[in-house]
């Protein structure tokens, strides 16, 4: 859809053949962050041809002036440059955006690639507690797209990414660690996590195909968080999740982001039904390890059905441990259920574990390690 001051987002010229990769970027008043977003995409050494598909969400600042600028330059390099947008009075949010800049585009894979929005940032606490990525001035390393096209081809019902290098070096160690060293396997096993999708959405680089056959972004807008929902489809869908394992993407900190979004019950409550709807089904009964509040949480919004394949609670804290049980004073059974508290040596897999990781010094994951499991079958991270 294009408001006035909008063309159609064609090329101008003789026609030409779809680009092998299109870099998807949504724009809203980014002005001060894409000279060295679009500079990126200028040196990417790629051989196949490429486009850069800009969708201009209601930007109030100069980002068109910077992006006419740019666009000289990379059609004089041979980069299409296809730009689309509206200039209505507010934002119609990420996912429409995204969804715009696909539809626009010819590219046979698409590379996709976040400048900032002032308006629909998440608030960077739970960026870094979720994994929802607030587009950032990202900025790609030359190899990115050469690399992932190459991963693309072997796989091509997979959403690809890559490592990341975080700036400040020091900010979100925790998360950027988890970014970054999961093993290929839990790229698929640790999917429920609070840190939401195990590639981040700033470095996603899938075929057209497959991009049309799970999406597009929801486009609810404030308060939707369109990436989470997107990969959780893509999984439904039979999707691959593959890492190149190389830092392709400078993915920026930004500590004064202080506009609430996405809430965290509303993260929640999608996290708790993907559960529920993959991974539950498979076990007659299981053990929520964590007695404490984020184990009981969980408890509480389970359905019932859920509920009663709780074997138990488990724990290392002593208290927890000597009262024995947990009565979910909210139940509507009669008599309320009263779920036992063991050690954790004392229970039963398989786990749903509701404790952070890389917190305790090691100790969790000591203790996990000491029970000879095997993630995905015996247990399964939560927090």
């Amino acid at each position: 859809m294009q408001a006035r001051g909008y063309p159609a987002a064609r090329a101008i010229g003789p026609a030409r053949a779809p680009a092998q990769v299109s870099v998807i970027l949504p724009v809203h008043d980014a002005e001060p962050w894409l000279d060295e977003c679009l500079g990126s995409v200028l040196q990417q050494d790629f051989e196949g041809s490429m486009e850069l598909s800009i969708f201009n969400d209601a930007s109030k600042d100069k980002s068109m002036t910077v992006i006419e600028k740019w666009k000289k330059k990379l059609e004089g390099s041979g980069i299409l440059v296809v730009i689309g947008g509206h200039d209505s009075p507010s934002p119609r949010g990420v996912g429409y955006s995204k969804n715009q800049a696909v539809a626009q585009s010819s590219g046979s894979y698409l590379c996709f690639l976040d400048a900032v929005w002032n308006r629909w940032r998440l608030l960077l606490s739970q960026v870094c507690r979720l994994g929802i990525s607030a587009p950032q001035d990202d900025v790609m390393m030359p190899q990115r797209v050469r690399l992932q096209h190459e991963a693309a081809l072997q796989h091509p019902k997979s959403i690809i990414g890559c490592q990341v290098t975080r700036e400040p070096p020091n900010s979100t160690e925790r998360y950027t660690r988890w970014i970054n060293q999961l093993a290929p396997d839990q790229l698929l096993t640790q999917v429920f996590t609070s840190n939401g999708p195990t590639v981040i959405m700033p470095t996603w680089f899938c075929s057209r195909a497959w991009f049309a056959h799970v999406g597009p972004f929801d486009e609810g807008g404030r308060g939707v968080p369109e990436d989470l929902l997107f990969f959780y489809e893509h999984l439904r869908k039979g999707g691959g999740v593959v890492r190149v394992d190389q830092s392709l993407l400078l993915y920026r900190y930004h500590p004064g982001a202080a506009t609430h979004s996405v809430l965290e019950t509303t993260i929640w409550a999608h996290r708790v039904r993907f559960l529920e709807e993959q991974a539950l089904p498979h076990w007659a009964t299981f053990t929520i390890w964590n007695a404490g509040r984020q184990g009981r949480r969980l408890y509480r919004s389970l359905t019932a059905g859920s509920q009663r394949k709780v074997a138990a609670f488990c724990d290392v804290d002593e208290n927890k441990i000597r009262k024995g049980f947990y009565c979910y004073e909210g139940s509507q059974e009669r008599p309320k259920p009263r779920i036992p508290v063991l050690h954790f040596r004392a229970a039963r897999p398989p786990f749903v574990i509701c404790v952070k990781l890389d917190l305790t010094g090691g100790a969790f994951e000591d203790n996990l390690r000491s029970l000879n499991l095997q993630e995905g079958r015996d247990f399964l991270h939560f927090s």
